[in-house]
């Protein structure tokens, strides 16, 4: 099997070429992802567990989903896709905004990540695929908030960075 391409994209988010996914992350290459945020009609978000075998973050509470695009696919049709492989549902997504960040992990790879950040409504169990996902659950937006002050260390790091920016969002974004 061919490994995955990650989109390599200037500041702008402009195309400048491709790479496999782990070189990027060895060489800590700008590429282009998304995170995506699902979420209740209690305003509880659906938090992901990674799976134990994943080669960074492993077993760390996330977001919904996360991923990279491919060439020639949207932000939106990537978070749609990436959301049915590792979660096992479809709901329609919003694109809310982007931001760059840059984060070493202590294997020696590094994200380097333009990270398009969608949210969605979902009010069903998933389906997830044990291959990408270990565990999951709901969690009240407060509690997560407070729980990232007090266990750091058991989520993943862009999920720490986008919280505090998005949480804010979340707040004027109840159903």
């Amino acid at each position: 099997m061919t490994e995955e391409q990650v989109i390599l994209v200037n500041r702008n988010d402009q195309q400048i070429g491709t790479m496999p996914k782990l070189e990027a992350h060895e060489k800590a290459i700008l590429h282009r992802a998304f995170s995506v945020f699902v979420l209740n009609d209690n305003n509880e978000i659906m938090l992901q567990q990674r799976a134990h075998h994943k080669y960074h973050s492993p077993l760390l509470w996330t977001n919904t989903c996360c991923s990279h695009q491919r060439v020639g696919e949207s932000n939106i049709e990537a978070g749609a896709r990436r959301l049915e492989e590792e979660m096992g549902f479809k709901t329609e997504l919003k694109e809310l905004f982007h931001f760059i960040y840059k984060a070493p992990f202590d294997n020696g790879l590094t994200e380097h990540e333009l990270d398009h950040v969608m949210i969605g409504y979902y009010n069903e169990e998933p389906k997830i695929n044990t291959d990408e996902v270990e565990s999951w659950k709901w969690m009240a937006i407060d509690a997560v908030k407070l729980d990232i002050q007090s266990n750091p260390n058991i989520y993943t790091i862009w999920f720490k960075i986008i919280f505090d920016e998005f949480y804010h969002f979340l707040e004027e974004h109840k159903i």
